[in-house]
């Protein structure tokens, strides 16, 4: 069975008309003959979506009850089973009632599509996964319900639906997205010029990420490989080497030219890994890159302008930026290069060949001194862009080895074929010979192995190649057959020499490889990076001591050169004392000074021995790693500053946002009534005297209660909350706190046993505690089913729970909910300050208990107020050392009172 179509009407805010041109198509393959039913439609009360209803077939609701309340969804069994060849269903982001066969109606379409029937459905961009927080941070409205971006990406037909912001405030104006009762609060909030204009934005952007994706599949399945070019995509090639800056700066203004055009910079590396550009260089380019905007790759290939342009049609690229030749004259001349193969081969792609102070093998001398290291180019890059070397890796004392058995093997094979002349022909004392040649290749490289050719083709000559004892050769074969012989000594030796220097590049490669991924071990387990970094290489190196230096800022010229505090480096000694111009014969107790910059305020000074020049581009990688952990640990200590100064801030902000109302309603409440009593223009009878009066000692007992909430939740931030402990019985506190909070709490259900033990608690906070719990459970507890408050006894432990079958709170969010100023986003002030939770529990903490929240069976919230039994006074056998119930002192009587 086929797999059904999707097409969706993305809406870039609510109210633009999605549902109203989701119908509108339905309509339209309806009046084709399609088959089309209506699984789901929401009309939100509009007029005008509604009548849209008419001559389409709606699939009944399906009635679901869930906490007391009926609730209606999309019957997806019925849709099924009338099986159409469309169905519309709306709102996909919508999260079914518990009890329904899938959590989200967009498994529900799903299922629809898997059936094989085809579905027209409707989503606003701030429900998309990817856009939830952007959209919460611009509008300020948390969205809860929400569909996973790829959900929508897969969709066969995505089409936007929008509106200019004006045009959608004159919708709203006119009664067309809301009822009249909400459209001031709905336009001086959510719908503002500004949140609309963002959210617009927003939805383009998206639609564009998967016009590109569409694009991009379309060009893969019919082949196309020539770059269309539908929006500007500038590539810069790195090597890693000096003129990398100078080539990112410089794309990026040629990507700047076009609006919202994208710059990605590319570094092709070996496949076999054994070359590659200087590490910190290429970390420091990769941070220019994404500072600018870009990003950054890393593609595998040893043919580099095959690989450039193999990414560069692959993302579309329309330019590409390479930097002009490093090589010299002679290198040109045998072969055109990186840049001419490329642009050879780019056709449609722009090819931009930009000139720097390193290009065509010029290179300016650096003036000298420490510094001057730091200037010289990584000898780093690509395949090609040099000659290659006849140098060997092999150690001169193997080369040495080398030239010894050829002095040996040689004469010594010589006089034993001399001896058994006649035994063997021309051609099996050429392969004897041969072997030798192998031999000393593998021992000491192309070097020796090339002199051994020549050797043992002049002793072939001499004494086996007629006429023997003549340097004169008879027969035109065996001038061949010499010949031969030294060519193919010769490239095998080069063959040999070559595979030994690869393996031992190879097995450096591995022990850096290792080294690396033991560095990166010892930071994920947990140790603090810049110290595991310094410790790993001064042991890798066999080194004395390391120390990260840092120019200092009363000094930018010269000199100032200072160990970074406390983290500098490890060792025995310190290095402190070295720095840029350091003498690189140490430090006059033998010890060698390397001195590794890092950037210009930065370097890596180790103290020890003599490192060879192979061994300083891991050393590199260190260092620019070093680099990176000291920001990142001032990142973390700056931002452990600011975390106080945000959290104060952030308390402060919402206290003044949250108090505002609490604060004023009471005031305003009793000074209405103050002024009435207070009036001589205004005759009250007494009944209404008597409510004046009510009310306002009901507003003052609200201010008082809100600013001891206050000043009891600063001392306990301040820990400065006086806590008088004492046996106390829960059937003592609980009838009091019901007390305080009036008439709604003879609602309340009490089961607490008569048999109870006595805890040990400060009666008036205990007391406090259990008015905040209660309070907070009648606010949200049904009309139906009131919060019940029982108590029992868990081995040295009381606990008193406070049971409501409200609406509950989630796993996740249950710890939210202690935080000061805190109502899980309910912006309705009319409800408190969200102090009391927070209040509550820290209060417990204070008497050495605990408050935590549970669920309630059936649903809802149980808070659970664990508090310490008191001891029993039959057990103190000594009423000189027992401890004293009664607290003493004035800060008790004041407590008291």
């Amino acid at each position: 069975m086929p797999r059904g179509t999707l097409r969706i009407y993305l809406g870039a805010a609510p109210g633009v008309g999605k549902t109203y041109a989701a119908l509108d198509e339905a309509h339209r393959r309806s009046e084709r003959g399609t088959d089309v039913v209506i699984g789901f439609v929401e009309t939100h009360g509009r007029p005008r979506t509604a009548a849209m209803l008419h001559d389409l077939e709606i699939v009944p609701r399906r009635t679901l009850t869930y906490r007391g309340g009926s609730f209606t969804e999309m019957d997806l069994d019925a849709v099924l089973a009338r099986r159409p060849k469309v169905a519309f269903v709306d709102e996909l982001a919508h999260t079914n009632v518990p009890g329904s066969r899938h959590a989200k109606r967009w498994h529900d379409v799903q299922e629809l599509l898997a059936a094989g029937i085809d579905v027209i459905s409707t989503v606003n961009v701030q429900h998309l996964e990817s856009l939830n927080d952007v959209v919460g941070t611009i509008t300020g409205v948390p969205q809860r319900e929400t569909v996973p971006d790829d959900v929508v990406r897969r969709a066969d037909q995505v089409e936007l639906v929008d509106m200019a912001p004006e045009a959608l405030r004159r919708r709203m104006a006119h009664g067309n997205v809301y009822g009249p009762e909400k459209v001031d609060a709905a336009l001086a909030n959510y719908f503002r010029v500004g949140n609309l204009t963002a959210l617009r934005e927003l939805a383009l952007l998206w639609l564009a990420g998967k016009v590109d994706d569409q694009l991009d599949r379309y060009r893969a399945d019919h082949g196309i490989g020539g770059t269309w070019e539908t929006r500007e995509r500038v590539v810069v090639a790195l090597t890693g080497g000096p003129e990398g800056d100078t080539l990112i700066r410089r794309a990026c203004r040629i990507a700047a030219r076009g609006k919202g055009a994208d710059l990605l910079a590319v570094h092709v590396a070996r496949s076999d890994g054994l070359t590659g550009a200087d590490p910190s260089a290429l970390a420091r380019q990769r941070a220019l890159v994404e500072s600018l905007g870009g990003s950054y790759h890393q593609v595998i290939g040893d043919d580099v302008p095959t690989a450039l342009l193999e990414f560069a049609r692959a993302e579309n690229a329309t330019q590409l930026v390479l930097g002009a030749s490093r090589r010299g004259r002679l290198a040109r001349i045998l072969s055109p290069g990186i840049g001419a193969t490329t642009t050879t081969r780019s056709g449609s792609i722009d090819v931009h060949m930009v000139t720097h102070p390193e290009a065509w093998g010029h290179r300016p001398a650096p003036a000298g001194g420490a510094d001057a290291a730091a200037h010289r180019p990584a000898r780093t890059g690509w395949p090609g862009w040099r000659l290659p070397r006849g140098r060997t890796a092999l150690e001169p004392r193997r080369r040495i080895i080398a030239a010894g058995l050829t002095l040996a093997l040689v004469p010594a094979l010589t006089a034993g074929l001399a001896a058994s002349r006649g035994t063997f022909n021309l051609t099996t004392e050429m392969l004897a010979y041969l072997l030798i040649v192998v031999t000393v290749a593998l021992v000491g490289g192309f070097g020796p192995a090339l002199l051994c050719a020549v050797a043992s083709s002049l002793l072939l000559n001499y004494y086996f190649t007629a006429p023997v004892t003549e340097w004169t050769i008879a027969d035109g074969d065996n001038v061949l057959a010499l010949l031969g012989f030294v060519l193919v000594a010769s490239l095998v030796s080069r063959v040999v020499s070559t595979s030994a220097r690869r393996y031992e590049q190879a097995v450096r490669a591995s022990a850096e490889a290792a080294t690396l991924s033991v560095l990166a071990g010892s930071v994920l387990r947990g140790e603090d990076a810049l110290p595991a970094l310094l410790a790993r290489a001064r042991e890798t190196f066999g080194m004395t001591s390391v120390t990260l230096l840092e120019r200092t800022d009363d000094d930018q010229v010269g000199g100032g050169w200072s160990p970074v505090a406390t983290i500098a480096g490890t060792g025995s000694d310190s290095a402190s004392g070295a720095g840029p111009g350091a003498s690189q014969a140490g430090d006059g107790d033998g010890s060698e000074i390397v001195d590794i910059p890092v950037r210009d305020d930065l370097r890596l000074v180790l103290t020890g021995r003599s490192l060879p020049a192979a061994d300083r581009r891991i050393l590199t990688a260190f260092a620019a790693q070093a680099a990176v952990a000291l920001d990142q640990h001032r990142l973390r200590e700056a931002a452990a500053e600011a975390a106080p100064i945000a959290a104060a801030d952030k308390v402060r902000t919402a206290l003044l946002t949250a108090v505002s109302h609490d604060l004023r309603t009471p005031l305003a409440a009793a000074k209405a009534a103050v002024s009435c009593l207070r009036g001589y223009d205004i005759t009250l009878t007494d009944d209404e005297e008597a409510e004046l009066l009510a009310t306002a000692d009901e507003s003052l007992d609200k201010l008082t209660r809100l600013v001891e909430n206050l000043l009891d939740m600063s001392r306990l931030q301040a820990g400065a909350l006086s806590v008088f402990p004492r046996a106390v019985g829960l059937d003592d506190i609980v009838p009091p706190a019901l007390d305080e909070i009036g008439p709604a709490a003879n609602r309340i259900g009490v089961r607490v046993p008569d048999d109870l033990p006595d805890v040990r608690a400060d009666p008036v906070l205990l007391e406090r505690v259990i008015v905040n719990l209660v309070t907070n459970a009648l606010r949200y507890a049904p009309a139906d089913t009131p919060p019940v408050i029982t108590a029992s006894a868990l081995g040295d432990r009381v606990e008193l729970r406070v049971v409501d079958s409200g609406p509950g709170i989630p796993v996740r969010q249950r710890d939210n909910v202690f935080q000061p100023f805190q109502r899980l986003g309910d912006r309705d002030n009319t409800t408190g300050v969200g102090l009391g939770l927070a209040l509550s529990r820290g209060l417990a903490e204070a008497m050495g208990g605990a408050l935590t929240p549970d669920e309630t069976p059936g649903g809802g919230l149980t808070m659970v107020l664990s508090l310490p039994a008191a001891p029993n006074p039959t057990a103190v056998t000594n009423p000189i050392t027992a401890p004293l119930d009664v607290p003493t002192g004035p800060a008790a009587d004041d407590r008291a009172g």
